[in-house]
């Protein structure tokens, strides 16, 4: 058994019910993929168009594509032909051109909104207290459909210093939840990495973004 395998059935046994894993498969080969896959891996995540392209070429349909990078606008045509969900959304703008292109491919596309918790400037996300304002402007755009919120959180270091991030996204996840606001569906709390998935579970997570400790260290 490989050790892509092995990471793989291991992290699916220990996760509890109802927590899924999309696999960060940025840098990784074809072959990783189909064998993370194999393993029982459902969903896939990549940082960039391009190199979802080639991915998608080689992998298909045989698992659920989900962009976790941060997605230009000029990419938004390339990335609704390949992807099942953007996880990834923080304006207005990137929405419409979201909306504009799934409306012409016939289809509808499922997008989480991305919260900046931690308010650090060199991160992507809405800020937790203009996230509403970005909801209530995405709700009426007609293909595209708010499943949920994701976050990044720090990239390293201890695992409790996610923590308050972690928190404050739920909070508004929650808040959000309790809108019930039409053609909003706060199903997908998407929080925490290969380092800090326990820590964003037990802070309510459903679904986590797991690269190295699948895949390995990144080339």
């Amino acid at each position: 058994m490989s050790q892509i395998t092995e990471n793989v059935r291991a992290l699916l046994a220990e996760l509890p019910a109802g927590v899924e894993i999309v696999a960060a498969a940025k840098t990784k080969t074809p072959a990783e993929i189909i064998e993370a896959v194999e393993a029982g891996i459902r969903i896939i995540g990549q940082n960039y168009v391009q190199e979802a392209q080639a991915a998608f070429a080689a992998v298909g349909r045989r698992c659920a594509w989900n962009f976790i990078g941060h997605l230009q606008t000029n990419k938004a045509r390339k990335a609704v032909e390949i992807f099942d969900m953007i996880e990834t959304v923080d304006s207005i703008e990137l929405a419409r051109e979201i909306d504009k292109r799934a409306a012409a491919s016939g289809r509808d596309m499922a997008i989480l909104l991305e919260i900046n918790s931690g308010q650090e400037e060199q991160k992507a996300g809405v800020q937790p207290d203009e996230a509403e304002a970005l909801l209530r402007a995405v709700a009426p755009l007609s293909h595209v459909r708010i499943q949920g919120l994701m976050t990044m959180g720090p990239f390293e270091g201890d695992p409790e210093d996610s923590r308050p991030y972690f928190r404050v996204t739920r909070g508004v996840f929650d808040r959000f939840k309790a809108l019930g606001l039409p053609g909003i569906e706060m199903r997908v709390l998407s929080m925490g990495m290969s380092h800090s998935y326990r820590v964003a579970i037990e802070e309510g997570a459903n679904r986590v973004r797991i690269g190295t400790k699948i895949f390995g260290p990144r080339r």
